[in-house]
C-alpha cells in the first residue's frame, strides 16, 4: 500500500498502466526538437522580415542570418565577426559569453575558442545596455588576463585538466554573480528591444 501511494505521487500507478504526464511531455519535447530542427534560417534579413519574426523567436533567427555570413571559416571566425555590424557583433558576443557562462562558468568560456570573444562582450553588454553585466566580464577579463598562463597549463585537449582547471580557479566566484544579475538585467529582453530599436543593424539584404 505503501509503495502504492509513493508510486502513485509520482504519477507511476501500476507498471501496466501508461504514464500519460510522461508521454505528453515526451510529445512536448519531440515537438520543440522538431520546430529546431524545421526552424526557418534566413540568409537575408530585411526590416519587413525583422518585423514578422515574434519575440521568442528573434534571437535565433538573428544568430542563425549571423552564422550564415561568418560561415564555418573557424580559423578566421574573429576576423569574420569584427567585419559585423556594431550591433551584430553585440549580439553575437554576449549570446555566446552567456551560453557559455550558464553552462560551465566564465571557466569554460575562456578555456574554449569562445573566450576569443572576451572583449567584444564587454563592449556589446554595454551597447545593448547591460552595464552591469558589462562590468563583470571586465573584471572577469582582468582576472583571466592575470591567471591566463597558469589557467593555459590545463589546455592539453584532456577533459581531466579541464575539470582540474576549476579547482582554486579565482573566476569560480564570478559564476555567482553572474547568475545573479538575471535579478536586475534581462539580456535576452534588452538584446530583443536592442534589436527592435536598431532594426537597421541587422539587415543583410
Amino acid at each position: 500500500m505503501i509503495l502504492t501511494s509513493i508510486l502513485s505521487f509520482f504519477g507511476c500507478k501500476g507498471k501496466n498502466e501508461p504514464n500519460k504526464e510522461k508521454s505528453e511531455m515526451d510529445l512536448l519535447i519531440e515537438k520543440s526538437v522538431d520546430e529546431f530542427k524545421n526552424r526557418k534560417i534566413y540568409k537575408n534579413l530585411t526590416a519587413e522580415i525583422l518585423d514578422s519574426i515574434a519575440d521568442d523567436k528573434l534571437e535565433q533567427a538573428i544568430f542563425d542570418n549571423i552564422y550564415k555570413i561568418i560561415g564555418d571559416d573557424y580559423e578566421n571566425e574573429l576576423n569574420n565577426v569584427k567585419k559585423l555590424s556594431k550591433g551584430q557583433q553585440a549580439f553575437f558576443s554576449t549570446w555566446i559569453i552567456e551560453g557559455e557562462v550558464n553552462n560551465g562558468g566564465f571557466n569554460q568560456f575562456y578555456f574554449n575558442s569562445s573566450g576569443q570573444y572576451a572583449e567584444i562582450a564587454e563592449v556589446g553588454f554595454m551597447t545593448i545596455g547591460a552595464e552591469k553585466f558589462s562590468e563583470l566580464t571586465k573584471r572577469a577579463n582582468k582576472i583571466y588576463s592575470e591567471n591566463k598562463e597558469r589557467l593555459e597549463e590545463f589546455d592539453d585537449g584532456t577533459m581531466e585538466s579541464f575539470s582540474e582547471s576549476y579547482k582554486d580557479n579565482p573566476l569560480n566566484d564570478l559564476d555567482t554573480e553572474f547568475y545573479n544579475l538575471y535579478d536586475s538585467e534581462k539580456i535576452g529582453e534588452l538584446r530583443i528591444k536592442y534589436i527592435r530599436e536598431n532594426k537597421n543593424e541587422f539587415i543583410t539584404e
